[in-house]
């Protein structure tokens, strides 16, 4: 197995793309965040309530990401509005299998634009060409397909079924669970060819 690069999760980049800029956090992204957080979509998709956190958790948590050396949390910012409209991040980094998790938030100003599929197609590229991963993984909760369409676009691939994994009003809701190889990512660089027939097929 030819040796990898040694991931350094404390290095906290800038990534540009074409429709979004992912950048480390700064105290004044805090109030949009704490908007984004408590949008009834997000937390119904993330399974948490409204308010969770207070003003000072809030401030003391956006704050501390960049002194993090074992997860990449960076602001997704709107290159049209010029404003952070969500998150994203890898986390739960497991150095010896090198992979670790990934998990994205984008409020109601960032969506139906393809910000959210771009944000995640940078730092997926960023996980496996600069930080030397080999497996990234996520769960989606199943009433969220918007979501999964968005992560099937970038590459990653279906691996299972959580059943009941969360209550939400009343009724039970499964999540799937699924990531994306180094491998893979070589081959389709987050465009996977199926992906594209289905975009490009009348």
């Amino acid at each position: 197995m030819t040796e990898q690069p040694t991931a350094d999760f404390s290095v906290k980049p800038t990534l540009t793309g074409d429709k979004v800029l992912l950048r480390p956090f700064t105290a004044d992204d805090v109030p949009a965040m704490g908007a984004v957080l408590d949008d009834p979509e997000v937390c119904k998709y993330t399974g948490s309530p409204a308010g969770d956190l207070t003003p000072e958790q809030l401030r003391s948590w956006y704050t501390t990401r960049n002194d993090k050396d074992d997860r990449l949390d960076l602001a997704v910012v709107d290159l049209a509005m010029g404003a952070c409209v969500g998150e994203v991040v890898l986390y739960e980094w497991d150095a010896p299998n090198r992979s670790c998790n990934f998990r994205t938030l984008i409020g109601p100003n960032g969506r139906d634009r393809g910000l959210g599929t771009e944000a995640c197609r940078l730092i997926v590229r960023h996980g496996f060409e600069q930080l030397g991963l080999n497996r990234i993984a996520l769960g989606v909760y199943n009433f969220n397909p918007r979501a999964r369409r968005a992560y099937e676009k970038v590459g990653f691939v279906s691996e299972g079924i959580e059943r009941e994994a969360l209550v939400h009003e009343g009724e039970w809701v499964d999540a799937t669970y699924m990531s994306i190889l180094a491998r893979e990512w070589a081959v389709h660089r987050g465009r996977p060819v199926a992906d594209d027939a289905r975009i490009h097929t009348p």
